[in-house]
């Protein structure tokens, strides 16, 4: 910074949460200087605290931050527990069922994002990137033609302005910084749905080996979330349709109770177990209308990712997988430009195509899912569906709830081929499943996303020795062999 309060640097990224901090790691990896402004001091509170498989052992073993995670013992998730959908009973899935998230991968956490966020944060600021809490951005610079830099405020009230290559928005969904993308947000008139969630002390769990995963019911108003974040405490969250908002308005608390009242299960765990009122999860709290895209999602110099950029819903657990999937995408595109390998509009073309796929998959699925006159074989055959996955209709909808639906079909091979046995305890355990469930989906979409993400956490696991990427659309890029960047193939 000079004398003016002007700095210059290569990127600018506006937010410090999971998928901010994904990308300016990812950046600052690759030697270019990253200057990242979040507005709050962490840790802070925040939710979405249910990851997948492919966060965890595939982007986050990217970064590098996999090995700082493993050691703070967060509540491992194996899969996810559902009474929803004509089947009265609950029916259970196990990343495991996949070969794509075999044997050491094939879980999960569960986390309290303040823990999780911290951790990644603090990652990208040893990797070189020069984080700055309590740092407001005020305003976007640049012209019609492009975005160069940043106007901020920080804790004390000083000013200050940084130019930039490019500017990164991962903000949130409450900023509206992503207007200057020249975007619109459009919402989803489907997924037209209010959240009230707390927290609970001194719940029951599942029963082992599932006790980590999370559970959801669905009822008549909608559908209850519940995530063991610790052998004590729970994330409870209740998901209504909009035009049933009346049933969380007024008092919260007698709200939260009432809906409680109306799904057994939920009702059962939560005997005996007291809501938390103080400190950061003593208060319930309500977010609506939180499904929509952006139509764009860059524009030069400026490109949007996580929730300022589109989310779906909740049930899945897919607003972790979206963001630091978009952070990768992004950061590869943006390490090409600033490398001179690959030109501006081709590398972010690249970006958005993967980023609205991924995106698309999640939401056809979803539409689906909540169909709820249907059994889980419906659900399987869904997946199967809106993937064009070619193995079993289950193996498909783990693929997709997985976060690892949008690579290449040889990656299943390259695990198996990797763990014989264990392929063939995953064989069994998919023939016994087949006989003892109805399966769930037998559907075609949701096929490519899911190799595309498979493909990318065994390139991660295996580098050099996975092979030769290759496009996932026709004049395509491809990824570097470190995984940092986009290559023209060839």
């Amino acid at each position: 910074m000079n004398a003016d309060g002007v700095g210059e640097t290569d990127v600018v990224v506006v937010g410090g949460g999971p998928g901010g901090s994904t990308l300016a790691t990812m950046v600052a990896m690759r030697g270019h200087r990253v200057v990242l402004l979040e507005k709050e001091k962490f840790p802070r509170y925040q939710i979405g605290e249910s990851l997948l498989p492919s966060t965890i052992h595939g982007i986050c073993l990217l970064t590098g931050a996999a090995a700082e995670l493993a050691k703070v013992g967060f509540t491992r998730k194996r899969g996810g527990t559902f009474r929803w959908g004509a089947n009265q009973e609950p029916w259970t899935f196990a990343f495991s069922v996949s070969p794509k998230m075999a044997g050491e991968t094939s879980y999960a956490y569960q986390v309290e994002r303040s823990k999780f966020d911290q951790i990644l944060l603090d990652h990208a600021r040893r990797k070189g990137v020069d984080v700055r809490e309590q740092h407001t951005v005020t305003t976007v610079l640049g012209d019609d033609d492009r975005v160069n830099g940043v106007s901020f405020t920080d804790a004390n009230g000083n000013t200050g302005t940084i130019r930039a290559r490019y500017v990164v928005d991962a903000s949130g969904n409450k900023s509206r910084i992503y207007q200057h993308a020249g975007a619109t947000r459009e919402y989803s008139e489907f997924f037209r749905s209010l959240a009230l969630f707390g927290y609970y002390e001194g719940g029951a769990r599942l029963a082992e080996p599932n006790s980590g995963n999370i559970f959801c019911e669905a009822f008549d108003s909608g559908w209850f979330w519940y995530i063991p974040l610790s052998p004590t405490l729970t994330s409870v969250g209740v998901v209504v349709r909009h035009d049933l908002a009346s049933k969380i308005q007024g008092d919260p608390e007698e709200a939260m109770t009432n809906l409680i009242a109306e799904c057994p299960l939920i009702s059962e765990y939560l005997k005996g177990a007291r809501r938390v009122t103080e400190g950061q999860y003593g208060e319930l709290r309500v977010r609506k209308d939180y499904s929509y895209a952006n139509t764009k999602f860059w524009r030069p110099g400026m490109v949007l990712i996580g929730d300022a950029a589109c989310f779906v819903d909740p049930v899945f657990s897919s607003g972790v997988h979206l963001a630091t999937y978009g952070a990768m995408l992004a950061a590869r595109s943006i390490n090409s430009i600033l490398d001179q390998a690959v030109g501006e509009e081709a590398a972010f073309n690249e970006f958005e195509h993967r980023y609205r796929r991924e995106f698309g998959v999640f939401y056809e699925f979803l539409v689906s899912f909540y169909d709820l006159h249907v059994d889980e074989s419906s659900y399987y055959w869904s997946a199967k569906k809106v993937t064009a996955d070619t193995n079993s209709d289950l193996e498909s909808f783990v693929n997709l709830v997985g976060g690892v639906s949008s690579g290449e079909e040889a990656l299943a091979q390259r695990y198996k081929s990797r763990s014989g046995e264990f392929a063939k305890a995953v064989d069994d355990v998919i023939a016994n499943q087949e006989q003892s469930m109805v399966p769930l989906m037998k559907s075609s979409v949701v096929k490519q996303a899911m190799q595309e993400g498979a493909k990318e956490q065994a390139r991660i696991l295996l580098g050099e020795d996975f092979g030769p990427d290759t496009p996932v659309f026709p004049g395509g890029l491809i990824s570097s062999p470190d995984g940092l960047s986009w290559s023209l193939p060839g």
